[in-house]
């Protein structure tokens, strides 16, 4: 028995997904376990398909156990997104590799990058580049520029091997001893709005777009008869919360350090729709993914202490057959079940996650064109395949 985790939001799910799971299968991966972001994701979004949905055509195509990576971990930034899961994962203790997707599709050439990037960090040029304006991500690019080759920089700056890198990091200072596996990206680049027709791989944001506007995207991606969630729905309780909050409150959203709390204060003050809050806050310094997910932070009320919290337990979204031996095998250090109702019950820093995570799923309802049932979290079923 090998199993393989996969840290994913498969928003939605498509066949770069499925090849990365067959990739993974042929390097000797028997089990498939996907740790997969709830109703919220990493770009500052909701999902397009709740979060049971997505764990259902995950299951259907290669997926054998998809375990939840809670809101207050999918709206942080690449570093803390990669931290949280390696947490879920580590805690389970059954994973043998980790497989991801990434533009060079080369294992040494990501764990020499991830060297370079936490050597630059801690550098004297990284931290002047900050205090000068830059952003973080291009603070490491001067940084890594000044201390190796320019293909380094490139390396780490390209999304997918961004997250390798933090991927790699995160097991590296968690001690683990997990297999990295990597295959290189093909097809659509990572944000590109068009869909590659000669290669059927589209990028997750192609396939949104598909499914927003009602296009046929099957070619791309498992077709799902869902209804689809569009955070245009959610805009002006948005708003309204956001224009109900104090400056000191702005200051204490997670990843609004350095200025960003007090830009998006005024920025909520004058803005009439999230387009303008956004355009209003975007700098040099500020990438307007981070800006989205201070947004969503700051709507949901999670904090810098909230976000870094180590989990208080695991929820499983679904399983087939293999993913039961995934659990038979497991050894976990912290409590696993697959009702969140139970979950809360086990101490007080559950039953604040829980909580927190059913809140996030009642306001996710709402972003649907027909609005869902409030409470369903703590009632809802996983997804069973056998």
């Amino acid at each position: 028995m090998k199993t393989a985790a996969m840290i994913c939001e498969f928003n939605p799910f498509h066949n770069g997904h499925r090849a990365l799971i067959e990739a993974a299968r042929k390097a000797g991966a028997t089990h498939i376990l996907a740790v997969m972001s709830g109703n919220f994701v990493q770009r500052g979004d909701v999902a397009v398909f709740d979060k049971f949905t997505r764990a259902k055509i995950a299951l259907e195509n290669g997926a054998d156990l998809v375990a939840e990576l809670p809101e207050r971990v999918s709206l942080t930034s690449a570093e803390g997104f990669a931290r949280g899961a390696a947490d879920i994962i580590t805690a389970l203790g059954c994973a043998d590799m980790l497989a991801f997707g990434s533009e060079c599709g080369d294992i040494v050439a990501l764990r020499e990058a991830a060297g370079a990037a936490a050597y630059a960090v801690k550098s004297e040029e990284f931290s002047e580049q900050l205090r000068r304006g830059k952003s973080y991500p291009a603070a490491l690019d001067a940084a890594l520029r000044q201390f190796y080759t320019p293909d380094v920089a490139e390396l780490v700056a390209s999304p997918n091997n961004t997250l390798a890198v933090e991927y790699i990091s995160a097991f590296d200072d968690l001690g683990s001893n997990i297999e990295m596996f990597t295959v290189k990206r093909g097809g659509a680049a990572h944000d590109a709005s068009e869909a590659d027709s000669g290669t059927g791989y589209a990028s997750g944001s192609a396939v949104r777009k598909m499914i927003l506007s009602g296009e046929e995207y099957s070619a791309f991606a498992p077709a799902c008869g869902a209804p689809a969630a569009d955070i245009s729905r959610l805009e002006r309780a948005i708003l309204a919360k956001l224009r109900t909050m104090s400056k000191d409150e702005f200051s204490g959203i997670y990843d609004c350090a350095g200025g960003l709390g007090d830009r998006l204060y005024k920025a909520v003050r004058a803005g009439r729709s999230l387009g303008e809050v956004y355009f209003l806050t975007k700098t040099k310094r500020y990438t307007l993914a981070r800006i989205r997910r201070a947004v969503l932070c700051g709507f949901l009320g999670i904090d810098r202490k909230f976000a870094l919290e180590k989990p208080a337990y695991i929820r499983v979204l679904g399983m087939n057959s293999r993913g039961k031996e995934i659990l038979a095998a497991s050894e976990c250090k912290i409590p696993i079940d697959t009702s969140l109702k139970a979950l809360s019950g086990i101490s007080r820093e559950a039953a604040r996650q829980a909580k927190f995570t059913a809140k996030a799923s009642d306001i996710y309802a709402l972003a649907f064109e027909e609005a869902l049932p409030c409470g369903s979290d703590f009632t809802a079923r996983p997804v069973i395949l056998e």
